[in-house]
């Protein structure tokens, strides 16, 4: 990470947790969206076996986990603290979804330590835990099947905050993993998009292949090239497939006994 990078400077804080495989779990979402800092609040057992074999390669993560004994202490440096809770308050108490905790980390990132928190596997955080947070983040899950798995719930808001960074890396032209490849043109496609000319030529030859099969008739051409003109259009060609399409046709002519009515260069162009 660079130093500017705002992971750098967010923490994944887990309260109490009392199965150590969901520790190497959460470890293993972390790593997946480039967050290392991982802080521990009097887990019933760490390190051991189960949490290491769970991290499946984010050992490295493990052997840095901060072990505390307090919440308290977890947060002390943090100017900005955000604990996932499931339930409704007495007392309401700012609460946000993922996408809005992963903006506001990535803002306080910069001003200096920012914790988030995830409580107990049964029974989450308490409510003296909660009060110590900014804010509390909710995960808009089934609310016929709400519970998540800890490490779960580790990495939905890991994943949120790993987006809102590719986004800003984005916008600042840095990163285009979130612009999708879909069609020649697209940054990440490996061949030009075929000319309207290379189309043009393709339909013609089509049309050609269809009559010497007796597919078509152009005295009588009912709404086929029509249509096949559309379901091409669709696919946005690129100049191999224009190509391998034409090469087709031509063996489809040979096959047939027909011949091959194209100009000389665009034969020997194939």
């Amino acid at each position: 990470m660079t130093q500017h990078d705002p992971h750098a400077h967010i923490r994944i804080v887990l309260v109490e947790t009392s199965h150590s495989g969901n520790i190497g779990a959460a470890a293993r979402a972390m790593k997946n969206m480039g967050l290392s800092n991982l802080y521990l609040v009097n887990p019933a057992s760490f390190p051991d076996e189960a949490s290491y074999a769970r991290s499946s390669g984010a050992s490295e993560i493990l052997d840095r986990a901060t072990v505390v004994d307090t919440l308290d202490e977890a947060i002390a440096d943090c100017v900005l603290v955000m604990g996932t809770s499931a339930r409704g308050r007495k007392v309401p108490w700012p609460v946000i979804p993922p996408t809005d905790c992963a903006e506001r980390a990535a803002e306080q990132a910069g001003n200096g330590e920012v914790a988030l928190v995830f409580g107990r596997e049964n029974s989450g955080l308490s409510n003296e835990e909660l009060q110590r947070c900014h804010y509390h983040i909710h995960i808009p899950s089934n609310p016929d099947y709400s519970s998540l798995n800890l490490a779960m719930a580790v990495q939905v808001i890991c994943y949120e905050v790993r987006m809102h960074h590719l986004k800003m890396l984005d916008a600042q032209g840095e990163e285009a993993a979130l612009r999708p490849v879909l069609q020649p043109g697209d940054d990440g496609w490996d061949i030009k998009a075929a000319s309207v000319n290379d189309v043009e030529g393709f339909f013609g030859h089509l049309e050609d292949v269809l009559v010497d099969i007796d597919f078509h008739r152009r005295e009588n051409p009912r709404q086929l090239m029509t249509r096949l003109r559309r379901l091409f259009q669709r696919a946005h060609l690129d100049q191999m497939e224009i190509n391998i399409l034409r090469g087709i046709l031509t063996a489809v002519q040979k096959s047939a006994g027909g011949a091959d009515r194209r100009p000389e260069a665009e034969q020997e162009q194939e």
